[in-house]
């Protein structure tokens, strides 16, 4: 069962898939929407769960570091409801904190620039929450 890791920020979406034994995540784009029309993202994503066969999402759910759930986090469960209901998928919030630096930290060490780090980060820590899910199982 092939699942799909999203990290979703109010500009980006950062999207990661599992292999068919879900062992590993990759990170596979990242997609620029805009929060304000929660719909402005689903073509793109429709076509990534039909293209991967995706069963399952697993959302990161961004806490405040003494676990409340801030205004990002409820954010993360309105889309999660959103995902549910337009695609029949099963979602899964995942705890996210510190992915987005950890993802960053990972990125400094190998030496990658600025701009392209930027690029790739979303996508990255969608990996990262995906792959916490996978070895949790």
């Amino acid at each position: 069962m092939k699942i799909m890791g999203l990290d979703v920020g109010s500009k980006t979406i950062g999207v990661a898939v599992s292999d068919e034994l879900g062992w590993t995540a990759q990170g596979l784009t990242t997609i620029k929407w805009d929060e304000t029309d929660i719909k402005s993202a689903d073509s793109q994503l429709k076509t990534i769960i039909e293209e991967h066969n995706i069963e399952k999402v697993v959302i990161g759910l961004p806490k405040n570091m003494n676990g409340t759930i801030g205004e990002r986090g409820e954010a993360s469960k309105t889309y999660a409801k959103h995902i549910e209901e337009l695609h029949h998928l099963p979602t899964i919030l995942w705890d996210e904190r510190l992915t987005t630096m950890a993802a960053e930290r990972v990125l400094l060490e190998a030496d990658v620039s600025r701009k392209k780090r930027k690029k790739v980060i979303d996508k990255m820590a969608a990996m990262m929450i995906l792959q916490g899910y996978l070895d949790q199982k």
